[in-house]
């Protein structure tokens, strides 16, 4: 009866180790493979708002994956680990899976807190490793339009007649903004962004009107006028959107358009088209004649700040937004963005070199670039000397 007893506790003891040496082993292989997938389970959010932190990301992005149907590992958070670098405004988002991770990769250009963000891979993205583990492009049937984000579209614009208002006066209300938009035309839908925080306009605003044709025509009317201490910026959202070719009289019924809002002000004084006075100096923008030889290189200034070249995945990711916009006005050949090196003096600075494969290419880029906004700042775009770039010199 001992020996049996004995026997039994063997026995037992013999299966304990070898279930807890296969437990070990599986705990091993599973550390090893969550290592081995890391870098195509992340994602990088760039451009975040200054109160974001891990938990509101995690539940955030958690949520919209939700909202879209891109949970594919099963019930619970898509969102496992969040780290985030408050400096620079970005965060990597790790994923429970593949999968989830390429969806995650549709919802560039989202809104959070107020703020679109930028979803990128992150720089350590192996895409020929990460082919073998699971789908590297989001799947088809996501639910985008969930989340106010458009397929195929990567900051949710309502296609080419969506229009960008900018530099709008701070102290115009919603209502006084669209009764100057609605001066050409219905509009079908008008969002005036706002500060997530206080409420208050940011100054700048989007709409689409009812009538695709009025688009060209308030663009050329509008875009640099002035109101008050401020200019007017209104083209295309989508900036590839090239004016309609069947509208020769755009320019003539913007001349008209604006003659007769001049006689209303006149007529009607301060108080005019119900802005009660808010209006100050409202006149066009008159550009001096300027006379530049064109080339298929533009440079781009005032573009960036010098501290964000520094961190590698930022400047990464700075490179592809600008060489992702320039793509749309003609074939990139070169783009040279210079970097800080230690305490040495570097030319071009702050500033991107685009070589464009013709002029034609480089002419619309310049035109299409000149006072947009980038990062906060107004970019001044020109033409620059072939035979410089092609030397090197980045000085001028």
């Amino acid at each position: 009866m001992g020996m049996h007893i004995f026997n039994s506790n063997l026995q037992y003891a013999v299966l304990s180790q070898i279930y807890a040496v296969f437990l070990c082993e599986c705990l091993l292989f599973s550390a090893s493979m969550i290592q081995a997938t890391r870098h195509a389970r992340r994602i990088y959010v760039g451009g975040l708002p200054p109160l974001a932190n891990e938990q509101t990301i995690a539940a955030f992005f958690s949520q919209v994956m939700a909202a879209i149907g891109g949970n594919t590992a099963g019930p619970g958070d898509a969102v496992v680990n969040v780290y985030i670098n408050h400096e620079k405004k970005f965060a990597f988002v790790e994923m429970r899976s593949v999968e989830e991770a390429s969806n995650a990769m549709a919802l560039n250009g989202i809104m959070f807190e107020g703020m679109p963000v930028r979803v990128r891979r992150p720089t350590d993205y192996n895409p020929t490793l990460a082919a073998t583990l699971g789908p590297s492009q989001p799947s088809p049937h996501l639910n985008l339009a969930a989340v106010g984000l458009t397929p195929g579209c990567s900051s949710g614009a309502d296609g080419p007649d969506k229009l960008f208002v900018g530099g709008v006066p701070y102290y115009l209300t919603e209502t006084q903004i669209k009764e100057l938009l609605e001066s050409f035309g219905p509009l079908r839908g008008f969002d005036l962004v706002k500060d997530w925080e206080t409420g208050n306009s940011k100054g700048y605003a989007f709409c689409v009107y009812q009538d695709p044709a009025v688009t060209d025509v308030v663009c050329a009317a509008l875009n640099g006028l002035k109101m008050g201490d401020k200019t007017l910026t209104v083209r295309r959202a989508s900036a590839g959107s090239e004016p309609k070719a069947d509208h020769p009289d755009v320019f003539q019924q913007a001349q008209q358009q604006i003659a007769i809002q001049k006689l209303a002000l006149q007529a009607a004084g301060a108080g005019a088209m119900g802005f009660g006075g808010l209006m100050p100096g409202y006149t066009m923008g008159q550009a001096g004649a300027v006379t530049e030889v064109p080339t298929k290189v533009v440079s781009l200034n005032q573009l960036v700040s010098v501290d964000d070249l520094r961190d590698d995945q930022e400047y990464a990711d700075i490179y592809d937004d600008i060489k992702e916009e320039c793509s749309k006005f003609g074939t990139v050949t070169k783009l040279v963005i210079p970097r800080p090196e230690g305490g040495s003096e570097v030319a071009g600075l702050g500033k991107a070199f685009v070589e464009y494969s013709d002029i034609e290419g480089a002419r619309k880029a310049k035109a299409s670039l000149h006072q947009r906004k980038f990062a906060g700042n107004s970019v001044i775009a020109a033409y620059y000397p072939e035979d410089k770039f092609q030397r090197g010199e980045l000085d001028g």
